[in-house]
């Protein structure tokens, strides 16, 4: 974090995250915390910085609370390599399942990832003017070239057949200087013509064949350290190992223009990118940026059986916590450390407490934050105040077939009762109940937009309740139910 992340105060930060999450400011508190003392990290000096570690915090709630919402957003406004997992696709070492370790190694991937979309950016300019050149030079064997571009074709070659043929300059006879000077004068019109016809869009559905890297570099699987985790290396690395110099072997590819362009400005791009300083950032931001959120960490809690699924399960959580207490990880850059990657860990908690986790792995996550389940009036709250509220979503949608979608109060009012009545008598799935019954409620009017353009629809009371019943409370009469 740089100046950027000075400007993330804890209280600027929770207000960001209120944009998009309605309700637990204990989490929110936390988690804003927990990113601030990571730039005041970054402002110690390295030998009292190093000694200073990350306070990994225990997210405790039902699922469709924010848990996950929560720690995405944060990465997101930190600029931080950002990767989630779910507890239970890891095995003890020994036993059929990911590797612990393997996180860390998704994190890296992940870092540069990040980095080297960020440095595309910063060259995009370059890399379009670039790519450009590139098309304009393919543009002399196009195919199907448009009749309003055959002065070009006067001027570079001659078209057949609708396949545009280069004319041989070199050997000409020219039986006057003047002729040369036309010659030139009109090759420099055809030339700023097509330019401007690439430049403004005429020629995207036009097909071309152009040279572009081969994307398919095998790779090869390598036993990981710990013995079960397998990782894709390179052949070039390979190459680069045994000292030879890799060559990029590349083929000729007959597709639009439109697709040449965003392949070709790609190359390009890379062209200008120095691949050393993006790895050497991507390390340093993920092990020192890096957050891991661990979800479902509950379900590797020992049921206490010594047998069957649950063999593993402390064994899970005795390799997390080499993980999460800090250990040198090998990845395809090198050794990577996770001493001061932030871990964020949640759990619904509904058959076991945190304290069944084994000791140490507790002490390991320090802040423990309990999210509350939602109430009918948050629910009306979440269908109108975030920036990605879902009403917000559907209003767009339904502006795609020039349908004007709007909500009424008392039909938000309707929609949430709905939600949190059926939470309170199936299964309680937070927030994302939202998504089921607003999708039900509208799904014959999404079936007919495409044939309603110009209309208007109004989504109110009793519009839901003619969709979706009065009595959601009633397993038997909901119609909304799977």
């Amino acid at each position: 974090m740089t100046d950027f992340g000075q400007k993330l105060t804890p209280r600027e930060i929770t207000r960001r995250l209120d944009e998009y999450i309605i309700g637990q400011h204990k989490a929110k508190r936390a988690v804003a915390v927990a990113l601030r003392n990571r730039w005041r990290r970054r402002q110690l000096p390295a030998d009292v910085g190093a000694d200073v570690y990350p306070k990994n915090i225990l997210l405790i709630g039902p699922t469709g609370v924010g848990k996950t919402e929560i720690a995405r957003r944060l990465a997101t406004l930190a600029r931080a390599p950002f990767l989630k997992v779910e507890a239970t696709k890891y095995s003890e070492v020994g036993y059929h399942g990911r590797d612990v370790e393997s996180m860390v190694r998704d994190l890296t991937e992940a870092a540069v990832q990040l980095v080297r979309s960020e440095k595309i950016k910063e060259v995009a300019v370059q890399a379009a003017f670039a790519a450009e050149a590139r098309i304009y030079d393919a543009l002399l064997d196009i195919e199907g070239l448009s009749p309003a571009l055959d002065p070009v074709a006067d001027a570079h070659g001659t078209m057949e057949g609708g396949v545009f043929r280069a004319r041989p300059f070199a050997g000409a006879p020219v039986a006057h200087p003047a002729e040369i000077l036309a010659t030139a004068a009109l090759r420099e019109q055809a030339r700023i013509r097509l330019q401007l016809a690439l430049r403004a869009g005429e020629l995207e559905k036009n097909t071309i064949e152009i040279e572009l890297r081969d994307q398919k570099t095998p790779t090869l699987s390598v036993m990981g350290p710990q013995g079960n985790e397998t990782m894709g290396i390179d052949t070039e690395a390979l190459q680069e190992l045994y000292g030879r110099s890799p060559q990029k072997r590349t083929k000729v590819r007959k597709l639009s223009l439109a697709d040449a362009r965003v392949l070709v400005q790609d190359e390009e791009a890379d062209k200008l990118l120095d691949q050393d300083a993006i790895v050497k950032e991507a390390l340093d931001r993920a092990q020192n940026d890096g957050i891991i959120f661990v979800d479902e960490i509950d379900k590797i809690v020992s049921s206490g059986s010594s047998d069957g699924p649950d063999v593993s399960r402390e064994g899970v959580q005795r390799d997390l916590l080499s993980v999460v207490e800090g250990c040198a990880v090998y990845t395809r850059y090198g050794h990577v450390r996770s001493d001061h990657m932030l871990f964020l860990a949640a759990g619904a908690f509904h058959y076991h407490k945190p304290s069944e986790l084994i000791p140490e792995l507790q002490g390991r996550f320090p802040v423990r934050v309990a999210l509350q389940s939602l109430t009918e009036a948050d629910f009306v709250r979440i269908l109108t105040e975030p920036k990605n509220a879902l009403t917000r979503q559907y209003v767009s949608l339904f502006a795609t077939e020039k349908v004007t979608l709007s909500f009424t109060k008392d039909g938000i009012a309707k929609l949430a009762a709905l939600a949190f009545r059926a939470n309170k008598t199936t299964q309680d799935i937070g927030a994302r109940r939202l998504m089921t019954i607003l999708e039900k409620c509208l799904e014959e009017l999404s079936f007919e937009a495409s044939e309603k353009s110009g209309t208007e629809v109004v989504v109110d009371g009793k519009l839901v309740a003619d969709r979706l019943g009065e009595s959601a409370d009633d397993e038997d009469l909901s119609p909304y139910r799977m």
